[in-house]
């Protein structure tokens, strides 16, 4: 199969996992009115009349290997077994009321102070952060709680908690996130901090109420980790150069830009890793504060307190800085004063959402940066993507489509043979593992502020940065497809645009 076995639903004691193993079964799902059942070789008709009588419904069998069944069966135990327990322990507790929006506060405490109930969400976080995911996703569904793991930039489905602990786990994660388990009307923010055995986890805990309830978003910072080096993002040594030498600049505006995800900040953190940090005040202000960098003052926004992206610009600039990192030119203000800091002699990196390095300019216009201010400060935009690796366990050579190699090269190329995943064990049947960088770096030239200034066309504007040597992310992305270490799907999944 194309994807991990991951049931999605709660089997009965009778079925546990020396059951399922021995007879070569697990129940998967049921959809459309039938059980989805992944079954390795022939199991014996009295086991399948034995599902189908518990389940109630008709039997779609899916052929997999030993292996895949095997492998099935442990990674959702591993996590399932927690979720059976909590269905033994809080039998004849968990009643129809504690579902809606009205139920009482008093019992919702109790349900997420009940042991299974926290078991379960610190597995879910232990099985999350080893699994290398970004989020955690509980989405409220008509049919309860839906666990979802984002990894490398894909959500994949995990065992979810029976519907009857939707409010439980909901309120669990809230006491943890210091929210307030009784608001069920209003999107909250929080932050949990946890310890797995010896590494330290920031979770910034987003709520919004949804048609069936609330649903949380978790995103997992390792504090534990420590900044990526400009030379492990993936970029080509030319990109490297390039950009170095904008880092290095020493007053003028450097951003970063690529939708939500796509690892800017990680990259500037690179960047600020270049600057001669003993000699240097270095100032950031980030939302959060993902890295301690050893020093470099770091401050994070607090919206709630006052402390924006340009009240706090504001005032750093009174700390007599040379390096600022705001974490995001989000709106015009923020813009104005980070221009004004670039034309006074300071360097600014900061972070922008555009689908590629040229509409950088049209945003910074369109935060009323006028054009002479964006010609006198810009020094370099650097767009990037994150692209899933090939897993290395599993790789393997084939012929991908002639119609999408052309679309990413740009041009006819004909049959090829290139390198994708099978799908295996260690990559979750996925056929990736891990993620690296594509990249596109303009360099504001004198030519190009001189065409700028002439309000040029943007096609006109990107033939000058080619010219000046700017590889685009799809050129970027096909030379990485033909080194080996990512395949054509994913360069065009993640430069659609």
């Amino acid at each position: 199969m194309d994807t991990a076995l991951i049931p999605k639903l709660s089997l009965p004691d009778s079925f546990d996992s020396g059951y399922l193993e021995f007879n070569g079964i697990l129940p998967l799902e049921v959809a459309e009115g039938k059980l989805r059942v992944a079954v390795a070789g022939e199991p014996a008709i009295e086991v399948l009349d034995d599902l189908e009588m518990s389940f109630g419904v008709p039997l779609v069998l899916l052929p997999v290997s030993k292996e895949e069944l095997l492998d099935g069966v442990r990674r959702a135990y591993a996590a399932a077994e927690s979720v059976v327990e909590l269905v033994k322990d809080l039998d004849g507790v968990v009643g129809t009321g504690i579902e809606g929006s009205d139920a009482p506060l008093a019992d919702a405490r109790d349900l997420a102070n009940q042991p299974p109930v926290i078991r379960f969400v610190n597995l879910l976080i232990k099985e999350a952060h080893e699994a290398r995911a970004s989020d955690i996703h509980l989405e409220s569904t008509r049919d309860g709680l839906h666990a979802r793991f984002r990894i490398d930039g894909v959500l994949t489905d995990v065992p979810s908690p029976p519907k009857g602990l939707q409010a439980a786990v909901v309120s669990r994660v809230k006491l943890l996130a210091e929210l307030d388990i009784a608001e069920r009307r209003q999107p909250q923010d929080g932050r949990i901090r946890v310890r797995l055995e010896e590494r330290e986890l920031d979770l910034r805990v987003s709520t919004v109420p949804t048609l069936y309830g609330e649903s949380v978003v978790l995103r997992l910072l390792d504090r534990g980790g420590r900044p990526v080096a400009l030379e492990e993002l993936g970029m080509a040594p030319e990109t490297v150069d390039r950009f170095r030498r904008l880092a290095e600049r020493p007053h003028g505006i450097v951003l970063a830009t690529g939708p939500t995800g796509s690892g800017k900040t990680t990259t500037l953190y690179a960047a600020l890793g270049l600057r001669p940090r003993s000699a240097e005040k270095i100032i950031t202000v980030e939302d959060p504060v993902e890295y301690h960098l050893e020093g470099v003052t770091q401050v994070p926004v607090n919206r709630k307190a006052g402390m924006t992206f340009a009240t706090a610009l504001r005032s750093l600039l009174r700390q007599d800085p040379d390096v600022l990192m705001v974490g995001e030119m989000r709106d015009p203000e923020t813009a104005e004063i980070a221009v004004q800091a670039a034309m006074t002699g300071h360097l600014v990196f900061s972070t922008l959402h555009t689908n590629d390095a040229l509409s950088a300019v049209g945003r910074l216009l369109d935060l009323k940066v006028e054009a002479y201010l964006v010609a006198a400060t810009l020094e370099g935009v650097l767009a990037q993507r994150l692209v899933r690796r090939i897993c290395p366990d599993c790789r393997e050579r084939y012929t991908p489509d002639p119609q999408a190699v052309a679309l990413l090269a740009n041009k006819p190329v004909g049959n090829v043979t290139l390198q994708r995943g099978r799908g295996c064990e260690s990559c979750r049947n996925t056929g990736y593992k891990g993620r690296t960088g594509i990249f596109e770096v303009l360099v504001v030239t004198d030519e190009f502020k001189r065409e700028f200034g002439g309000a040029p066309s943007l096609p006109r504007l990107r033939d000058v940065a080619k010219e000046a040597g700017m590889r685009t992310l799809r050129e970027d992305g096909w030379a990485k497809v033909q080194a080996g270490l990512t395949t054509v799907e994913e360069v065009l999944r993640v430069t659609e645009h």
